[in-house]
């Protein structure tokens, strides 16, 4: 396909999607602060800028690029219409959520927060109930393991339904309906009576919860100017890390000292507290939805109907939106080599870490006599490591800064870049992952102390959230147009890997012994190793010949 070609078929993508933001992807860890934020023109005189967010957690962004929707309504509206809405005072508008108060605006972010870590902590705490259940539901360990698969299974999916919601209804809507049968989800899983009850509710548990993996990082960027956005994306982009290590742990101590039913019953008053904190405390943030609500109110008080919001001028179908938000990631996956070769790196470290809830159990329960609550405790290497590797960003800052710097007294173009200087540290975290995962199965000997394969499942961890951190960055930088597609893609391949994993990585251990187990995860690591640099060096090329990304 030649140059005029490509250019004819992404003008028409940019005019077929023309229509604002609609948050259509799964998100999941970390797009830089950089990019977090595209702005779309509109308003008044001093109207600000409205944004929309690429989530740090990775599940999504709009795949309209900084112009589709502004772009088409320039092209009907040549003039500027002194009847369309806009924040008065731009930013200082009282019904602009950056209004708010700093105290207020953190209160909202922790509270989203606090939700995500949550729904990710609720998908692994259920581990630490298997033993106890199987007792009572007399079911096998393979039907245990399916209610953790399910569950991711709920998250894979959900986004793709829930998020283009938030385009047409605002995101208040979604969290309290998303929430509330989050909620209700999660009673029938306390008092069932049999484990065909668990699984299904499962299921429904993650396609609920999953709403807030997918809209919260765009509550984010409605609070937060593109310059204040870099610590409240960071608490927030965090908060995933933390949940799946963190299950365990809870899970542990929970299930160690009474019924499994006490981890449901934790788990329902943590969600009723986080309930009534959405409830009371966060408002409507997406400013489309609050401009049409103002354009409402000016059209009744006035009487005159010539008030319009920005997005009033475009119209869109809810149809169209869910439709474009199934289709396109599998377009990507298809056609696109290097978002699926990244696709199917990050979907194999996240199919590792999941199976490792059924591994450590084998592992330090029958090396070291670890105990439930011990068990969980061996997954603190991961959780903090995971930490650690967030707390390097400021290193890859100034080193993409200085790739920059050198690159603009190469080509003379002031602020220069290219997608690939992403990509730096998932080529360092390419090499952790295999190194962490060698070092933790070769330790795996009764003889070896404990610590040993903590440590190595430690390396694991940090590298695992650096190579996260590369490759979403990248596939928003490179795929500007269909960021929100291709962060969906990776989403997606990612949880059936989640989901996959566990159903034979206890069979696995098994049957190879934890050494060679362990191994056959890290050969697999270390086929995927070069890709991260091999896009790095030739992935300008390779950009160049694609009809998606950008050239």
């Amino acid at each position: 396909m030649d140059t005029s070609e490509q250019g004819a078929e992404k003008a028409a993508d940019r005019r077929d999607e023309a229509g604002g933001d609609n948050d259509t992807a799964l998100r999941d860890p970390s797009a830089d602060s950089e990019n977090l934020a595209l702005t779309q023109s509109g308003g008044t005189s001093g109207a600000g800028a409205v944004h929309r967010i690429r989530s740090q957690n990775g599940y999504g962004v709009s795949d309209d690029g900084p112009g589709d929707a502004g772009e088409a309504a320039a092209a009907a509206q040549p003039e500027k219409d002194p009847f369309e809405v806009g924040w008065d005072g731009g930013d200082g508008d009282p019904l602009c959520p950056r209004s708010f108060s700093r105290a207020r605006k953190w209160l909202i972010v922790a509270i989203v927060s606090m939700v995500s870590l949550c729904v990710t902590c609720a998908s692994s705490i259920y581990t630490a109930t298997y033993e106890k259940m199987e007792a009572e539901f007399h079911n096998s360990r393979i039907v245990s393991v399916l209610g953790l698969s399910t569950f991711v299974l709920g998250i894979s999916f959900g986004p793709m339904f829930l998020s283009p919601l938030s385009e047409f209804y605002g995101r208040r809507p979604i969290y309290l309906v998303a929430w509330t049968t989050y909620l209700v989800w999660l009673v029938p899983q306390a008092a069932a009576r049999n484990v065909a009850v668990v699984l299904v509710f499962r299921f429904l548990d993650g396609f609920s919860g999953s709403a807030f993996l997918a809209v919260s990082g765009g509550t984010v960027g409605d609070l937060f100017s593109r310059s204040e956005l870099q610590a409240p994306m960071a608490l927030f982009s965090v908060s995933p890390f933390i949940g799946p290590s963190l299950g365990p742990l809870l899970g542990g101590f929970i299930n160690y000292n009474v019924d499994w039913r006490w981890t449901y019953y934790v788990l329902i008053i943590w969600s009723f507290a986080l309930w009534a904190a959405i409830v009371f405390l966060v408002p409507e943030t997406y400013h489309p939805i609050l401009l049409r609500n103002k354009a409402r109110r000016l059209r009744s008080e006035t009487g005159d109907d010539r008030w319009i919001a920005p997005g009033e001028r475009v119209k869109k179908s809810v149809a169209r939106a869910v439709g474009r938000s199934l289709l396109r990631p599998f377009q990507l996956l298809i056609f696109e080599p290097m978002c699926l070769n990244l696709c199917l790196f990050s979907a194999l470290l996240l199919g590792i870490l999941y199976l490792f809830f059924g591994a450590f159990p084998l592992v330090f329960g029958s090396n070291h006599g670890f105990n439930l609550w011990q068990t969980g405790l061996a997954f603190l290497g991961i959780m903090v490591s995971m930490l650690l590797g967030v707390a390097t960003d400021p290193v890859w800052h100034r080193v993409r800064s200085h790739l920059i710097r050198r690159y603009e007294r190469e080509t003379g173009v002031k602020d220069a870049s290219e997608p690939e200087f992403r990509l730096l540290p998932a080529i360092l975290g390419s090499i952790l992952v295999p190194a962490g995962l060698f070092m933790f199965g070769w330790s795996t000997y009764p003889w070896v102390p404990w610590i040993v394969p903590i440590i190595g499942s430690a390396i694991f961890g940090t590298g695992n959230v650096l190579l996260f951190t590369g490759i979403f960055t990248f596939l928003v930088d490179a795929y500007p147009l269909y960021a929100a597609s291709a962060l969906a893609a990776n989403a997606f391949v990612r949880c059936l890997f989640a989901a996959a994993f566990p159903l034979f990585g206890n069979q696995m251990y098994e049957k190879l012994g934890y050494q060679w187990a362990s191994s056959v995860l890290a050969f697999l690591t270390v086929a995927m190793l070069p890709f991260p640099y091999i896009f790095f060096r030739y992935g300008k090329g390779i950009r160049g010949k694609s009809r998606f990304a950008r050239g």
